[in-house]
């Protein structure tokens, strides 16, 4: 069994499929179960979407999202017949817009090694994403940013994660790059996503997202419109080429 703490999504981002059992409805008819497959909704990327499988039956989820004790909630895409507590299922990813999602997650990483300027917000879509930027005059030469970033992700360094204490955070506050989101506690810990390893460390930073475990995975990377989004801020998007 997966505790909330230590969710599947978060211990092998690449796992497809997860036999569970389920654990209660939530009122709005959301599916809790005890292995965390499907991420939820936070951090700016996407709630995971798919499938539960259970005695010849097969329910559409839509999206995941939090509950209260952090757990995934499963969405059903529609209003259906709920696998009853107790019952043993078969969780499916839509894989490929998770790995879409784990690609332009670790993208947008890169872009803030790229861009070393406070990040005021971001979102993350399949195929597609955006940071913004504490940018009061937009970049002198767009072309020049796209090329150092998919530089960096044709160095095909490695990602991984690792956890320091809250206190720890606490006394190195600029490990925290988006001004928009602060890193969840609670639990005495944060989560912190480390790209590159040793003398080739690009970059560390508080993220409970999933992501590709080398950026070589990303492929090449198009940078799109950089937006006005006021006085100090500039929208920067991106989107995977294929």
């Amino acid at each position: 069994m997966t505790t909330f703490e230590t969710p599947l999504y978060r211990s092998d981002a690449y796992a497809r499929d997860a036999s569970a059992r389920v654990l209660g409805h939530t009122e709005e008819g959301g599916i809790i179960l005890d292995t965390d497959l499907f991420y939820p909704t936070g951090g700016g990327q996407p709630g995971d979407s798919g499938w539960i499988d259970w005695d010849g039956t097969t329910l559409a989820i839509a999206t995941t999202v939090k509950g209260n004790a952090g757990e995934s909630v499963l969405v059903p895409a529609e209003p259906a017949r709920l696998p009853p507590v107790g019952a043993h299922v078969v969780q499916r990813l839509d894989w490929e817009r998770r790995h879409k999602h784990m690609r332009v997650h670790t993208a947008l990483h890169l872009l803030s090694v790229v861009i070393p300027l406070p990040v005021t917000g971001g979102a993350i879509g399949a195929g597609r994403g955006r940071l913004d930027f504490m940018m009061p005059e937009p970049p002198e030469d767009k072309d020049a940013i796209e090329d150092a970033l998919n530089r960096l992700i044709d160095r095909d360094l490695v990602v991984s994660d690792g956890w320091i204490t809250d206190a720890e955070l606490d006394a190195n506050p600029t490990l925290v790059k988006t001004m928009s989101v602060q890193p969840p506690r609670g639990s005495g810990r944060v989560r912190l996503v480390r790209i590159g390893e040793g003398d080739a460390q690009v970059d560390l930073q508080p993220c409970g997202g999933t992501h590709v475990a080398r950026t070589g995975e990303i492929g090449r990377v198009v940078l799109g419109k950089i937006e006005n989004k006021g006085k100090q801020n500039r929208r920067v998007n991106i989107a995977l080429e294929a």
